[in-house]
C-alpha cells in the first residue's frame, strides 16, 4: 500500500525558505515519477513541480521557477522541495504525489505552507 507522508510546513515571512519533505512507502520509490502540488483556499489543485522516475529530469511551474528546487534521495524513499524567496501566493496546502506509467498511485495528507508578515 502506497504511503506517503509530507513534513516541513509552517509560517513563514515574505522572502523566507522552507524545505518540505515527503517519505514514501510500500512501493519501489525510484522507478515512481514523484510531484509537488499545491491548493490554496478557494482553488483548484496545481502542480509545483515534477521529478520523474530515477530523478532523471524536472519540471516546474512558472510562477515558482527559480525560487524553488525539487530533488529526491531515492535511497531514502524522500522527495524534498525547498522553497526560497517565499511570497504570500505562495500559501497553500502542500501535497506530494506518486504516478507510475500516467497511473496515479497515491498522494500524501498534505502540509500547510503560510506566508505572511
Amino acid at each position: 500500500q502506497v504511503q506517503l507522508v509530507e513534513s516541513g510546513g509552517g509560517l513563514v515571512q515574505p522572502g523566507g525558505s522552507l524545505r518540505l519533505s515527503c517519505a514514501g512507502s510500500g512501493f519501489i520509490f525510484s522507478t515512481h515519477t514523484m510531484s509537488w502540488y499545491r491548493q490554496a483556499p478557494g482553488k483548484g489543485r496545481e502542480l509545483v513541480a515534477q521529478s520523474t522516475a530515477g530523478g532523471g529530469s524536472t519540471n516546474y511551474a512558472d510562477s515558482v521557477k527559480g525560487r524553488f528546487t525539487i530533488s529526491r534521495d531515492n535511497a531514502k524513499n524522500t522527495l524534498y522541495l525547498q522553497m526560497n524567496s517565499l511570497k504570500p501566493e505562495d500559501t497553500a496546502v502542500y501535497y506530494c504525489r506518486a504516478e507510475r506509467w500516467n497511473i496515479v498511485r497515491g498522494w500524501g495528507q498534505g502540509t500547510q505552507v503560510t506566508v505572511s508578515s
